[in-house]
């Protein structure tokens, strides 16, 4: 079996206070476990941003349109947005669409981390399907078929 690549990279000071607070407060804020929930979506954010600096720079119009409707798909940016509205996202905006929190602000869960249990333990349907995954990024089509299992 092949060895799976890291989905995410950690911050190059580790101990930095700034830092640390930002991520806990984070942390409280959308119920997550662990930090490295934080550095996977910082690393999309990463992604993202790089691809619009690029094409920027390069000013190929099909990959931008490809890249602006990907984002308003995955309902993390509106309809109608342009490349500096991609520069401009804040890892608050990508941690808003997983699973765990589109469940806790539709009023299933009482708080963020009781939505993250009942994910973990198969309570939420998602398209008809379980998923135990609270990180899964949840589209903008898909988020009114969530419902809950009993």
């Amino acid at each position: 079996m092949r060895k799976s690549k890291k989905t995410y990279k950690r911050p190059r000071r580790m101990w930095d206070k700034v830092r640390i607070e930002r991520d806990k407060k984070l942390k409280k804020e959308f119920g997550l476990a662990r930090e490295r929930e934080i550095w996977r979506a910082e690393t999309m954010l990463r992604k993202y941003r790089r691809l619009a600096r690029n094409l920027v720079a390069t000013r190929d119009k099909e990959d931008e349109r490809e890249l602006l409707s990907t984002l308003v798909k995955m309902g993390i940016l509106e309809k109608g947005a342009v490349l500096d509205d991609v520069l401009g996202l804040t890892v608050e905006q990508i941690l808003e669409r997983r699973l765990q929190t589109v469940v806790f602000r539709r009023g299933i869960a009482n708080t963020p981390k009781h939505a993250r249990q009942m994910i973990v333990h198969g309570h939420v349907k998602l398209k008809g399907r379980v998923y135990k995954y609270p990180s899964r990024i949840v589209s903008k089509s898909e988020e009114g078929t969530i419902e809950v299992v009993k």
